[in-house]
């Protein structure tokens, strides 16, 4: 550190340019996605005595207790009747479970249900390679990579399967995703899922083929619904997200801040489109901040859940995000916001604003 800078108290430029995430193009390997499905780092050390239910919300508390007595019962052999590491070609075929085999968290965002679900999977009695956990996109990404046989094959040892952020976009991620669930539940694994919709009401506002509908209704009753009430941890008591800065004091804090990003927001929607989800999070690795100038409304809605997967990503990781332009609760138009998706987007914004309350020490003042 030279003695001006020493002198003036201010952060020192950092020794090289910014990273952009726009010249990044993340390859990721399949066997790399299944080492990979563990809880995201920000629910590392998270357990069910780190959780804070809400004193006026009984249901938090309830969601607790039925989880931690679910994790302890699949202590126990897995319900096959054999060794999950090990093939018994000729076994039985075992008895198809009664009742539920997982559970459904369901409730609006930001009530901690990913962090009860990364604490079922940490309080689970079984090896971290016979647990995995993914979101949604990700299951589907799996099987993608592998083809749906071999994805039965290696996650149907598994002691339990935890599916976070479980929405459906579309008729053939539903008929998909069941098949593979059912093909799982029969193979002994343990489901357990979150949501911001009941599995009954599933793709409700979406899509109306009576085929869907079935489809829906029948990967339910693989379930146990679990309701979450309460609202979003990320607003009680605290401030209003911070005003965007501007793109002078974005790019400053870039070059000041080692590890960070750098890029203009428009450009950055463009690559996205050029990168599959599945690799968001691999675009992200590294990162130790994400610097954006001249943020916009996002023009469609392809792009929006584009950047809903990218924003869950950072969330995951902890990564602030240091922004000029708008503010990210106008990043999606009021149609986006009232339509099938929305809860998707209130995620994204309720997120985003996290990220951008952490990135407020970025900034020097």
């Amino acid at each position: 550190m030279s003695s001006s800078t020493a002198a003036s108290g201010r952060a020192p430029i950092a020794d090289v340019a910014p990273l952009s995430l726009r010249a990044r193009e993340p390859r990721v390997p399949a066997d790399r996605l299944v080492a990979e499905m563990v809880p995201p780092p920000r629910f590392d050390s998270v357990r069910f005595d780190t959780y804070v239910p809400d004193p006026n919300q009984p249901s938090q508390t309830e969601a607790v207790t039925v989880l931690s007595t679910f994790a302890a019962g699949l202590g126990g052999a897995h319900l096959s009747g054999s060794d999950p590491g090990r093939r018994r070609w000729f076994a039985r075929k075992p008895a198809a479970p009664t009742g539920p085999r997982g559970i459904y968290l369901d409730g609006g965002y930001g009530v901690g249900k990913t962090h009860l679900l990364a604490s079922l999977w940490h309080a689970t009695p079984a090896a971290p390679e016979l647990k995995a956990f993914g979101t949604f996109v990700e299951l589907t990404n799996l099987v993608g990579a592998l083809g749906f046989q071999q994805t039965v094959q290696t996650l149907g040892g598994h002691r339990l399967l935890c599916i976070d952020e479980f929405e459906l976009d579309d008729p053939g991620d539903t008929v998909l995703v069941s098949t593979l669930l059912g093909k799982l539940v029969d193979a002994g694994v343990a489901l357990a899922a979150t949501s911001n919709t009941l599995p009954g009401k599933l793709g409700e506002g979406r899509f109306a083929a009576a085929d869907f509908l079935r489809e829906i209704q029948g990967l339910s009753a693989r379930f146990r619904p679990l309701r979450i009430d309460g609202e979003d941890y990320r607003h009680r008591g605290l401030p209003e997200a911070p005003a965007p800065y501007s793109d002078e004091q974005v790019t400053k804090a870039a070059y000041a801040t080692a590890g960070a990003s750098l890029d203009d927001f428009p450009g950055l929607l463009d690559h996205l489109a050029k990168v599959h989800p599945s690799r968001y999070g691999a675009l992200t690795e590294g990162l130790r901040a994400v610097c954006l100038t001249d943020v916009r409304p996002v023009p469609d809605q392809s792009t929006a859940l584009r950047l809903v997967v990218l924003a869950d990503r950072l969330y995951d990781r902890e990564i602030p995000v240091l922004a000029s332009g708008l503010p990210f609760d106008r990043l999606f138009s009021d149609e986006m916001l009232n339509g099938g998706y929305r809860k998707k987007y209130f995620r994204a914004i309720s997120r985003l604003t996290a990220l951008a309350r952490d990135a407020k020490g970025l900034v020097a003042r």
